[in-house]
């Protein structure tokens, strides 16, 4: 028998080598990122082309799987990053957050148990206590986990109010959002076992905000039918439009009828840290559980979500498990195994990047960040106003704002605007120049712009609204010639 062990070492001075290209590439990403475009695209069959292949048997060298990756992978990849994503939620991120999450891989942190990683499993609390701060929490009663996004962390909130106000028996136990609510709450709510009919989604108002005479009558409406009000969604910061639910009423209603009250924050938490950001998100510190997404306007790099709660036993009462294996490991009780605060058992350490961050740059960096987005998206509405082909459709709400071409003097059917300002997106994402694409308001086809990332410009903008009018003109033309 061979008695050669398998080995994946490196030598010191080769995994210095190879580390500086990596980190070289990730550096020149960050200093030229406006020299790149933010778009990619391809078929199935034109990445199967570039990198189907069968499992390697044998080694390459480093260097050259390395290079591949940076040639073939990363222009593959769309740049959200780049200051002309304005579509969706774009993921500024920031180098250091990036060089936190290096750290954290390379020392391969587990961050699940307090024996495991004190270290690790202290900066959660430390950051999380931060938060708990930022957002009016009970700093000592309190508690939170970090998790990959999101979506993970509204399910976390619904496992855990179901678990606090339903117990084991929750087949009668009705659930409330607004029709802004992410998408990521009603997938919870399927993974959790809820049927659709224990779904009810309210209409919101001419604000895109919570309609709360309707859910006062669809409560009602429950409770004498013989359903369990348990838990109402309300959203800090819808996808579509930035808005903000009426939190302080919802949350009064919530103590009224014994409900759960779980604000999903995960874009516009971070704006609490703007006096303006403050006052549209008055009442979220009412919240029994508040979602965030610090990898969204906190400017860190995927993944890293969070979820805090008012009282940091829910979470464990919800969670905890014993199996034998992990009884050694159970410490005092002031010694927090994150493993029994969510779903995760493994969980990589994302709290690094988030701590490094905000020591390295400070918090009124991150302050000053937000207002400048805020103000960005303001001014950008005051162009739009000012022009005679731009409509406002939802103004700029927490750097959202929602808009069309709609030449007035044309008198165009809604019809014929909803395909042009379709085929404005379509043209414009086609030039990988710019990521600008479409939602629905009103039954609307409308642009929408998001505009969290500190690297965004004026220009940038002023640049992707000519291309919008120039692909504006010919669809014009074109259809006036064919008809």
């Amino acid at each position: 028998m061979d008695k050669t062990l398998p080995s994946f070492a490196m030598s010191k001075d080769q995994m210095i080598e190879y580390g500086y290209k990596v980190v070289d590439a990730i550096a020149e990403h960050f200093d030229r990122m406006d020299e790149k475009n933010p778009v990619a695209s391809g078929t199935r069959e034109e990445m199967d082309e570039l990198f189907a292949e069968s499992i390697p048997e044998g080694s390459l060298p480093p260097e050259q799987v390395l290079d591949f990756v940076l040639k073939k992978v990363m222009p593959n990849s769309t740049n959200v990053s780049h200051p002309k994503s304005f579509a969706f939620v774009p993921g500024p991120s920031n180098f250091i957050g990036a060089m936190g999450d290096a750290l954290a891989s390379g020392f391969n942190i587990f961050s699940g148990g307090w024996v495991a990683s004190p270290g690790a499993a202290e900066l959660e609390i430390v950051t999380i206590t931060w938060l708990l701060k930022m957002f009016g929490f009970p700093v000592k009663k309190g508690g939170g986990i970090f998790t990959s996004g999101g979506s993970m962390a509204n399910l976390t909130a619904i496992a855990t109010a179901r678990s606090i106000k339903c117990g084991d028996d929750f087949s009668k136990a009705i659930i409330y959002m607004s029709d802004q609510a992410h998408s990521s709450n009603i997938k919870a709510i399927r993974t959790l076992g809820f049927s659709k009919a224990q779904v009810r989604i309210i209409p919101s108002d001419q604000e895109y905000k919570f309609g709360v005479s309707k859910l006062k009558n669809a409560i009602a409406k429950d409770r004498i039918q013989g359903f369990f009000p348990f838990c109402l969604i309300a959203t800090a910061g819808t996808t579509n439009t930035g808005t903000v639910d009426p939190l302080s009423d919802l949350a009064s209603i919530c103590k009224q009828e014994g409900l759960w009250f779980h604000i999903d924050a995960a874009y516009g938490g971070a704006a609490i840290l703007s006096a303006n950001g403050k006052e549209l998100l008055k009442g979220i510190k009412k919240a029994d559980s508040l979602t965030v997404d610090p990898h969204k306007w906190f400017f860190q790099p995927y993944e890293i979500g969070c979820l805090l709660v008012r009282n940091h036993t829910w979470l464990k009462n919800t969670f905890t498990e014993k199996p034998e294996y992990l009884r050694d490991i159970e410490g005092n009780t002031s010694e927090i195994n994150f493993y029994d605060h969510g779903v995760e058992l493994t969980r990589r350490f994302r709290a690094l990047k988030f701590y490094m961050s905000v020591k390295t740059f400070g918090l009124h960096t991150f302050k000053n960040a937000i207002d400048y987005n805020m103000k960005l998206a303001e001014e950008v509405e005051v162009l739009l106003r000012n022009s005679s082909h731009w409509e406002i459709i939802s103004p700029a709400t927490l750097a959202v704002i929602n808009f069309r071409f709609n030449p007035f003097q044309l008198d165009l059917e809604e019809e014929k605007l909803d395909a042009l300002n379709q085929y404005i997106s379509q043209k414009v994402v086609d030039t990988k120049e710019a990521l600008l694409v479409t939602t629905v308001l009103n039954k609307q086809v409308v642009l929408r712009m998001c505009l969290i990332n500190p690297r965004t410009t004026m220009e940038h903008i002023q640049d992707t609204l000519k291309l919008c009018e120039t692909f504006a003109g010919e669809y014009l033309n074109k259809t006036q010639t064919s008809s």
